[in-house]
């Protein structure tokens, strides 16, 4: 979405008629969408990107970043959704494709935008994306914001497709925060790591520092902080705050989730 809208205002597009293109082409109408068009060169651009999709997430990004040379602000868009995939990739979460021209008719989206998918369903479970100017269309004041919303009752043909029980028991709640930004991507797979065990994980993606972060996790009753620092990943382990009992530990990232969970 950060893509098309890039593109569409460097050839000066009004806003107006950027989100009625992106309408038809959340719809899958491409060729009333290109027919909004106003010129050859915006149609030709349009075409184009929807015959760029492939399953290999980054030759997308590689072959998106060649065909729109000289779109400053598009390439831009181009550079932040590499740095996002490489984020969820390197974290261990599967990316199924990339469409440069996948776009949600909903005017305040203004990057990048997502579905979720699993392999045993062609419908997506849910969606979301970027929309820096959501609060401020309510009053509120200009705030970067991220967010997704997911279907209940597509969860659970999710569920019954997979055959997965669920559980009513409730899980421990953890916090994982990197002590800088440079050891992000190790916190995320620890993150996921623990999920994938049953733990109720959070993961602080607001930039506060740690003593903030703890603070909130501690109001909010969460059981466990997981701290990710560089001496700590250099023995493969962690620090573990309990946050009730205020004791902290450094424990091996294999046994993390056998020792949160016990």
């Amino acid at each position: 979405m950060g893509i098309l809208r890039g593109f569409l205002s460097q050839i000066n597009v009004d806003e107006k008629t950027q989100n009625a293109i992106f309408q038809r082409m959340d719809k899958k109408e491409y060729e009333e969408a290109f027919k909004l068009a106003p010129t050859e060169r915006c149609r030709g651009m349009l075409e184009g990107l929807l015959e760029l999709k492939s399953n290999d997430c980054f030759e997308t990004v590689e072959k998106i970043k060649s065909y729109i040379v000289g779109c400053e602000k598009a390439r831009a868009a181009v550079g932040n959704l590499r740095d996002i995939l490489k984020l969820v990739v390197d974290s261990g979460c599967p990316v199924q494709a990339v469409e440069p021209a996948f776009a949600r008719g909903l005017e305040y989206y203004t990057g990048m935008i997502f579905e979720v998918y699993i392999p045993e369903l062609d419908i997506a479970l849910g969606g979301g994306g970027r929309y820096d100017r959501l609060i401020e269309l309510f009053g509120g004041e200009p705030t970067p914001a991220v967010g997704c919303a997911h279907g209940i009752d597509r969860i659970a043909l999710a569920l019954q497709a997979q055959k997965t029980a669920v559980g009513a028991e409730r899980g421990k709640r953890v916090l994982v925060l990197a002590v800088n930004d440079a050891l992000k991507t190790e916190a995320l797979k620890i993150a996921q790591s623990l999920r994938q065990s049953g733990v109720i994980v959070e993961f602080e993606v607001m930039g506060r520092k740690m003593a903030k972060a703890l603070e909130d996790a501690d109001k909010r009753k969460v059981d466990y902080a997981v701290i990710v620092g560089e001496r700590e990943l250099k023995e493969d382990a962690v620090m573990l705050r309990n946050l009730a009992k205020r004791e902290q530990t450094i424990i091996p990232v294999k046994q993390l989730a056998e020792k949160i969970n016990s």
